[in-house]
């Protein structure tokens, strides 16, 4: 760090400007903040008088509602009021107050000011409440009494004095304050007469509704307090005032203990000028360490983060540069990667077809180089002029082959429309069930020599919306399979129901053996079979389930295969038709 560079300077001007700021806060605390307090109490007492007054100015009152009002503002404002009549006499209204319901009456207990204090009154007192008060009956229908004692427990009662229970219905009691408000509602008198002395000074102000302000001493604990006088009339012209009397001794308490806070302030705020001293001249530097941390990263072929610096000044300017250089940079090396890539996909793509293209010829050499064979051994017969009776088993043994090499080539020529998706669908409504039953027909001889039974579960009508043609090839060729790899004498399971999607799903499930996990995905495959003997009594070209996939991928068909308790079950799904009738008017 240089003596005097920027940093330096800044770590000077950031600890001298706080220490400044913190020196004027404790100015303006010491000169302004006890008369702003104490200003600020003294308005809000006199907006609460100026409330009470049209309250009470409105007149109609009940002397319990009065009551109500005083005890009110007394526990909002932390202040004593007394209500003067016209000729500034004080009219004698308690304002604490509780009801009691007796078993025949309400009884209303007045808590009277100079005999009472806060440790008299039984503390946490709420409306339902149970109470026993031992006191002295005050008016002669027994029902305002002046209390004597709260009784917590059933004492003995006092000749002269008589007990009430009941449950609280209704209360005004003082709140509870940092002072005693029993104590201040006993000087109520003392400051009105101190006041009354004056008060011929103050009357032309008055008589003008203005309210009168002074302070007055309790001489005998030097607390000092405010003296606000309201004048106000009643709704039948006759004036009165609010005496309200508070004390200032909560202001110079908190004057107090805010200068004890911000002393011990000083210490945080010291530790505070240091950290923003610190944070300050860091902000020089970052923009160098970000530039720096960016090219590292840039020289390892990072471009993700780029350097966030926004100031307009050759900062700014060079990390603007930087970004750029870094957004061309990312582009090509993400170009050269997409490039590299989709050449790998391609050379591994070619690879693929190239061993598809190998198993395809090598499947295809092996599917006719026994037929061929088989026709080139009985034509060489017949050529030796084999015996006549012969002749024909063995030209019917030829057609037999050739029929086979033709359905092989018919069927890798279809295979290949679908794998170049020229083939074009022709969906109408089909019954879905007529159809199953109709293929099934057609492999009678097939299911009477290996002595398998078909089995059909579901509605009896299920119409669907696919090509007829092609379903109808994919329920061959399952069917052959299911037959081709059921155990003899077993049953064979066709299963159609409603997914909760919509969708039709039919199920082909034989009795057999299960399909090894890692066949199940290369049975779709050309020419895969699972037996890899290829023996020929079991029939097929190794294609039909090649097909199958096409043609159902084509209608966008969930299919699948999974082994079953007993064999294996071959699924898929069409769409449900919206009309039962079918489209050939059958």
């Amino acid at each position: 760090m240089r003596k005097y560079g920027v940093v330096s300077k800044l770590f000077i001007a950031t600890s001298a400007l706080i220490a400044i700021i913190f020196m004027l806060i404790m100015l303006a605390q010491g000169l302004f903040f006890e008369r702003y307090y104490r200003e600020f109490k003294i308005s809000e007492l006199k907006q609460s008088m100026i409330q009470l007054s049209k309250q009470y100015g409105q007149g109609h009152a009940s002397e319990r509602d009065v009551s109500y009002l005083l005890g009110q503002f007394s526990n909002e404002t932390s202040a004593s009021i007394a209500i003067l009549d016209e000729q500034m006499n004080r009219i004698r209204i308690n304002p604490y107050f509780i009801e009691l319901q007796t078993p025949t009456k309400v009884v209303t207990i007045r808590l009277q000011i100079e005999a009472m204090s806060m440790k008299d009154i039984p503390q946490g007192l709420h409306i339902g409440d149970n109470l026993t008060v031992d006191g002295i009956f005050m008016d002669q229908q027994s029902t305002i009494l002046s209390p004597v004692k709260f009784q917590s427990q059933k004492f003995e009662l006092v000749d002269g004095l008589v007990r009430i229970e009941g449950k609280i219905v209704e209360k005004m009691l003082p709140d509870q304050h940092s002072y005693n408000p029993y104590y201040q509602d006993t000087l109520l008198n003392d400051a009105l007469w101190d006041w009354m002395i004056q008060a011929d000074l103050d009357e032309s102000r008055m008589q003008n509704g203005e309210p009168i302000q002074s302070e007055w001493m309790d001489p005998w604990s030097g607390v000092k307090y405010v003296v606000v006088t309201f004048p106000f009339s009643n709704v039948d012209q006759s004036r009165g005032y609010l005496f309200a009397l508070t004390s200032l001794q909560p202001v110079g308490e908190a004057v107090v203990i805010l200068d004890k806070y911000m002393i011990y302030l000083a210490l945080p705020i010291l530790l505070l000028v240091m950290f923003l001293s610190f944070v300050f001249s860091r902000i020089v530097s970052k923009p160098l360490l970000t530039l720096n941390h960016t090219a590292t990263r840039m020289a390892q072929l990072d471009f993700t983060m780029p350097a966030a610096i926004h100031s307009k000044d050759e900062f700014g300017e060079l990390s603007q540069s930087m970004n750029t250089m870094a957004r061309n940079l990312d582009t090509a090396l993400y170009e050269l990667t997409v490039a590299n890539a989709k050449l790998q996909d391609d050379m591994v793509e070619k690879q693929r077809l190239e061993q598809l293209r190998k198993e395809l010829i090598a499947n295809i050499s092996h599917e006719l180089k026994t037929p061929l064979g088989i026709v080139k051994g009985f034509t060489e017969g017949l050529q030796d002029d084999v015996a006549e009776e012969k002749r024909e088993r063995y030209l019917s043994l030829i057609l037999n082959e050739v029929d086979r090499m033709n359905v092989l080539i018919m069927e890798m020529l279809e295979l290949s429309k679908f794998e170049a998706k020229v083939i074009r669908l022709a969906p109408q409504t089909i019954d879905l069930p007529m159809l199953v039953q109709k293929v099934c027909a057609c492999f009678t001889r097939q299911l009477e020599s290996k002595q398998l039974q078909v089995q059909m579960n579901g509605e009896a009508s299920v119409f669907i919306y696919a090509d007829p043609k092609w379903i109808e090839q994919v329920i061959v060729n399952l069917l052959s399979n299911a037959i081709r790899h059921g155990v003899a004498q077993s049953m064979i399971r066709i299963h159609m129901y409603e997914t909760v999607s919509g969708q039709m799903m039919t199920c082909i499930e034989n009795e057999g053996s299960s399909i090894g996990e890692e066949d199940m995905h290369r049975i779709w495959d050309q020419f895969y079979r699972v037996e890899r003997s290829r023996d020929r009594k079991l029939g097929g070209t190794g294609l039909g389930l090649a097909m199958v996939k096409h043609i159902l991928e084509l209608h966008g068909s969930n299919y699948g295969v999974k082994n079953t308790s007993k064999g294996v079950m071959f699924y898929f799904s069409l769409k449900k038709s919206d009309s039962t009738v079918l489209d050939n008017g059958s």
